[in-house]
């Protein structure tokens, strides 16, 4: 359930099956639903380049920097242009795109693999080919091969790898991938000529059966070891294999210390080799996760020694802060929220803090580009006229001179120029579509390049989307919302609302990006999107409200942002529904039960309805282990609150959910039937971690909200 991206709000609206519901076509707002929708196709020509792979940045860029940064290439609505800073001039391309260099620093902790396949979720890749070509490792049968390149010569690593043992070498545990973002278990030095590897032996680690293929004449099943919160996590350790001596080094990961739930060393990832190949860089946390160290360790001896240290002894610390290395290899900017906020200090490599970089009481978001010869980093940071509005600034590498770039009115995405004397600026707010313009160095504005156009968007008399301001449950803590309004509302008429929700920690339910109205206002209601005190961006001690307290203050925070908008007079409070997907089902089915008052109807799809049914890294992050937060577990469960139900329930479950299994659905579905409500149940067969079908979701909040 570990969030990613930004898109989790919808995403039970986005990556659905699309099959139409026989009842839908019927009903009144139907037609309306088609006809405006597709009107809004390509409503609003967004002013903004397409985003273009680059290679050399590894990443996804607004443009592509040439000639040291004195002209820019672009992608806009399928076309290519380049733009000459000193004539300012524009010409339309046809050539293939240049392969571009920049002095963009690649983050060398990071073991994320690029331009590849993307292995199954959860899962890592079972090769490896060493960066000189010549060879290759590989898992097989739970232990580490090497061949050649071609396949030839192969040699086994590793033989103690075994079913029977429940030990594998080169792979890691399920919740490795899906929770520390592990898809490597493999990693080859710079001269090729050693190959760090995991070590997992999952002995004590209960399996999980799935039944998969139950739609066929005969199933099959998913058995995986997968550690529910509070019990036996997988000791985890790491190897170096010398391919010249051919010996293999045990690294000391917990400092000689037995694998226990204080010991930090309980959980290792995050790993790589320094860019001179001296040393094997990790991450390492102990199982509460409210110590997190950056180390290295000798390939020679195995001995391991500290790099960074963060401690956040009241609730947890990122596992993976941010963090770059400059063209030494050596000093690196890091990311810390040590101080209740997030914010830059420059390291080396042996633990020597030389500077630090920003010292703000607000969010330092990103870092956009580091100027190593002008001796700047430029970097994004919530300092807006709110706290959603991102803006550019520059700082020296000694923490001197820093300055904000951009206007705080609007959030902004840059890329800035690998010299520092120009960036590309998009600037856009929740209601006012981006602008892209060419700033100089000192933000002043050289030329616009291109603007949104809203011709159609305002011939359609579309009503733009709400940002609105209200009190988060504990009445102090400002909090954020969208309202999202049909093309016909009226204000003197009462609409029902829909909240669309996920909420979970580091998530948010608004942000000052462009945005049109949700198309399900179409069917007759309002959409609201509503932040909680679990959003990002708002520092460390704003989060800290939900630890051990989730399905606690962030479902408390939704109803609070719902009573809010009930005071208008044109919401109608008796008619509210909520929906979402797997955190967002939680939250959905949560609210529902805990707050009757507020929610009348909930489509909870992929629920965890009791913290104790998942994986024990993301649960235990924020609510420790079920045996010391029992309270914490209970109040959180969702069958504790069955027998509140009052208003009209869904719940939807894939059978072959590998993710939030199918026993938090069931468990919920038998609470239910012993408290004797009724409720609708929803059921993908074979499917995995999703929801119901957008049509059949919209059929059940219309026979309950407007068809009454």
């Amino acid at each position: 359930m570990r969030h990613r991206l930004p898109t989790l709000l919808l995403l039970c609206l986005l990556a659905l099956p699309t099959w139409a519901q026989d009842r839908l076509k019927s009903m009144p707002a139907y037609e309306r639903y088609q006809r405006v929708t597709r009107e809004m196709t390509n409503l609003v020509t967004l002013g903004s380049p397409n985003g273009t792979w680059n290679e050399a940045d590894g990443r996804l860029s607004l443009v592509i920097w040439t000639n040291g940064g004195q002209a820019f290439e672009y992608r806009k609505d399928g076309k290519r242009f380049r733009y000459d800073i000193a004539t300012r001039s524009l010409t339309a391309l046809t050539n293939p795109p240049v392969n571009a260099t920049t002095n963009r620093q690649t983050n060398a902790a990071s073991s994320r693999v690029r331009g590849v396949e993307q292995p199954e979720r959860g899962r890592q890749f079972t090769s490896a080919s060493s960066p000189d070509g010549q060879w290759k490792a590989f898992y097989r049968a739970r232990n580490l091969w090497l061949s050649a390149t071609n396949g030839t010569n192969e040699i086994a690593i590793t033989t103690d790898g075994n079913e029977k043992s429940r030990v594998k070498f080169g792979t890691a545990s399920w919740v490795y991938g899906e929770e520390l973002d592990q898809k490597t278990a493999m990693w080859w030095s710079p001269d090729s000529t050693r190959i760090a590897f995991y070590k997992f032996d999952e002995s004590q680690v209960l399996d999980y059966y799935l039944a998969l293929d139950q739609t066929r004449i005969q199933d099959r099943m998913d058995i995986e070891p997968y550690v529910k919160a509070g019990a036996t996590n997988p000791t985890v350790d790491i190897f170096i294999h010398d391919l010249g001596s051919k010996r293999t080094v045990r690294l000391d990961v917990r400092d000689g210390k037995p694998f226990d739930n204080a010991v930090v060393g309980h959980y290792i990832y995050g790993i790589s080799w320094s860019v001179d190949g001296r040393e094997l860089l990790f991450h390492r946390t102990n199982r509460r996760q409210n110590i997190m160290e950056f180390c290295a360790a000798s390939p020679d001896t195995g001995q391991c020694r500290v790099i960074v240290r963060e401690e956040w002894p009241d609730s947890w610390t990122e596992n993976l802060p941010s963090m770059q290395f400059l063209k030494d290899g050596r000093r690196f900017l890091w990311t810390s929220e040590r101080t209740g906020w997030k914010n830059l200090y420059l390291y080396d490599l042996t633990g020597k803090l030389l500077a630090p970089l920003t010292a703000h009481s607000f969010d330092v978001a990103s870092v956009e580009r580091v100027v190593e010869e002008a001796g700047v980093v430029y970097y994004l940071a919530a300092d807006g006229d709110n706290p959603l509005k991102l803006q550019l600034h520059r700082v020296g590498l000694d923490g001197k001179g820093d300055v904000r770039l951009t206007d705080p009115a609007f959030n902004h995405s840059v890329d800035v120029s690998p010299d520092g004397n120009h960036f590309i600026d998009v600037a856009q707010t929740h209601d006012l579509p981006p602008v892209t313009r060419l700033m100089d160095g000192s933000g002043n504005l050289i030329a616009e390049l291109m603007k949104s156009d809203m011709t159609r968007f305002k011939k359609l008399r579309l009503k733009p989307v709400e940002l609105f301001k209200f009190k988060a449950a504990d009445g102090v803590t400002d909090l954020y919302g969208l309202l999202h309004f049909p093309a016909n509302f009226k204000s003197s008429r009462k609409h029902p609302l829909l909240v669309s929700v996920y909420a979970g920690p580091g998530t948010v339910g608004a942000r000052e990006t462009f945005t049109q109205p949700n198309r399900l206002t179409e069917y007759g209601f309002l959409v609201a999107t509503l932040d909680s005190r679990s959003a990002s961006g708002r520092g460390k001690r704003f989060m800290d409200a939900i630890y051990l307290k989730l399905g606690q203050t962030e479902i408390d925070d939704q109803a609070a942002g719902v009573k809010h908008l009930g005071k208008r007079s044109y919401v109608d409070r008796k008619r509210v529904g909520i929906f979402g997907t797997s955190y967002g089902g939680t939250v959905s089915a949560t609210s529902l039960l805990r707050y009757p008052d507020v929610f009348h109807a909930a489509v909870a799809n992929s629920p965890v309805t009791d913290y104790r049914n998942y994986d024990s890294i993301y649960a235990e992050r924020y609510m420790w282990i079920p045996q010391e937060n029992k309270a914490g577990y209970d109040a959180a469960s969702v069958m504790t609150h069955a027998t509140n139900l009052q208003g009209r329930l869904m719940l939807y479950y894939g059978t072959a959910d590998n993710n939030v299994h199918p026993a938090n659905s069931l468990q919920l579905i038998k609470a239910l039937q012993k408290a004797g409500k009724s409720f609708e149940l929803q059921v993908g067969p074979d499917h995995g971690h999703d929801a119901v079908n957008r049509e059949r979701m919209m059929e059940f909040f219309i026979e309950n909200l407007i068809d009454e």
